[in-house]
């Protein structure tokens, strides 16, 4: 990713293996990182069971929360792809019955948002 991206707040996509290697402790058995996106600290990961999401905090980024969605708590979401004139693609997802989505990433050019939209959709209209 580069650095005019990651100053824009963009995400970009992480190599698996990286991820395998800096994540592998939270995966339960029989569960695979699908696709991995990097926002500055932050990451989010699809696997086969469900999207995790990597919040670094504090200055030092010592303090991380890592919070766990399944696909079936996940109602509805949305991408939107970036324009002619745009410098990036978001991705909203809402939880349950909330009327505001739960989260909201912006991916860099290099991210085919439709790949994002494929895995969401396997995964939450099975």
């Amino acid at each position: 990713m580069g650095l005019f991206s990651a100053l824009l707040v963009n995400a970009g996509a992480v190599n698996q293996e990286q991820l395998i290697k800096d994540y592998s402790g939270l995966l339960i058995d029989g569960e695979q990182i699908e696709l991995g996106f990097k926002l500055i600290r932050d990451t989010f990961i699809f696997t086969n069971k469900r999207l995790i999401l990597i919040d670094k905090q504090g200055i030092t980024g010592n303090k991380t929360e890592y919070k766990s969605i399944i696909y079936k708590a996940i109602s509805r979401f949305s991408i939107e792809t970036a324009g002619t004139f745009d410098l990036d693609a978001e991705l909203k997802i809402w939880v349950s019955s909330e009327t505001l989505p739960s989260i909201k990433k912006q991916f860099n050019k290099s991210v085919n948002v439709y790949d994002v939209q494929k895995i969401l959709a396997h995964h939450v209209l099975k």
